[in-house]
């Protein structure tokens, strides 16, 4: 898929700048065109200090053009570097025409319906929200304020609004969210085959290595245990009329229009395990203020 900037990301844009504007970072893009490389790999590869190396990549991480993920090591976990795109169109021209986009965030703790083993718990800001490991507790009217909630095995379903995009065609919807998989405390040997269905329909399964731990999540409150999951992937799935795609990488022909976004009272999102996944090995769902990411669910609706 080719990635679109133009005046209007601002943002965007300087960060791009800042990231092609130094030769070791173009090479380390030029490396990771070959395969995904560790941060140790990339230092030794281009004879530049380990510090020097995780900096760079930093700077390339926060321009969207590659992506990291803790990969198990010999001692203990090392960072890999992904590529993250393949064709950057920058618009010089300023689009003036009004975009058609619906954005909602949802709450982790706002589901509507769920099918759960232990482990399992959720917790807001302050603390936990009733017991843990009971899936029970899952309906306490409190679940609405979770910031973080985990499950062993099952489903979790969220229900969007649709109204916005009555009347309207829809050509892509996107839904991100900080994932990780699920086991006691943490284990960065803890494979997860994380699913997600839109209105009913598989759009693509992510296998997690780690339930991740080891150094704290950076928007943890004090109060959270180091003992505890710390942080997740932040996970992309996008469909548009091409298809269906996770994190850039094409998982099926499925098209936007056999979704049905608009046709009934409301969009269903589901996150969890297959019955007969290869790997049950349980979900985290990371609210705004627990894990690395500030951000809920977050779905993004374009229409014309």
């Amino acid at each position: 898929m080719t990635r679109k900037i133009s005046f209007e990301k601002e943002k965007e844009l300087i960060l791009l700048g800042k990231a092609l504007s130094s030769e070791i970072r173009i090479q380390i893009l030029k490396l990771l065109d070959e395969r995904p490389y560790c941060v140790n790999e990339i230092a030794e590869l281009l004879q530049i200090p380990a510090s020097s190396a995780a900096l760079n990549v930093r700077v390339l991480e926060e321009a969207q053009l590659i992506r990291t993920e803790l990969k198990p090591g010999v001692r203990g976990s090392m960072k890999q570097c992904i590529r993250q795109e393949d064709e950057i169109l920058l618009l010089l021209k300023e689009n003036k025409e009004k975009k058609q986009e619906e954005i909602i965030s949802m709450p982790v703790g706002n589901y509507v319906d769920y099918k759960i083993t232990p482990t399992c718990g959720m917790v807001n800001d302050e603390e936990y929200i009733d017991g843990e490991d009971e899936p029970r507790c899952f309906y306490d009217p409190r679940r609405t304020s979770a910031k973080l909630v985990w499950f062993s095995s099952g489903y979790l379903e969220y229900r969007f609004p649709n109204a916005g995009i009555q009347g309207g065609k829809v050509t892509s919807m996107e839904l991100s969210a900080e994932l990780c998989s699920e086991t006691a405390d943490y284990d960065l040997d803890c494979p997860s085959d994380i699913t997600l269905w839109v209105n009913g329909l598989d759009a693509g399964t992510w296998t997690c290595p780690s339930d991740f731990g080891g150094r704290r999540g950076k928007l943890n409150p004090d109060w959270w245990e180091d003992k505890n999951t710390q942080y997740g992937n932040l996970k992309t799935w996008r469909i548009d009329e091409s298809g269906t795609y996770l994190d850039q990488e094409k998982v099926n022909d499925t098209g936007i229009s056999a979704y049905c976004l608009a046709e009934g009272p409301y969009i269903s999102i589901r996150i969890g395990i297959k019955e007969d996944a290869a790997h049950i090995g349980g979900v985290n769902i990371f609210g705004n203020s627990f894990g690395d990411y500030p951000q809920d669910i977050v779905m993004r609706i374009a229409y014309e």
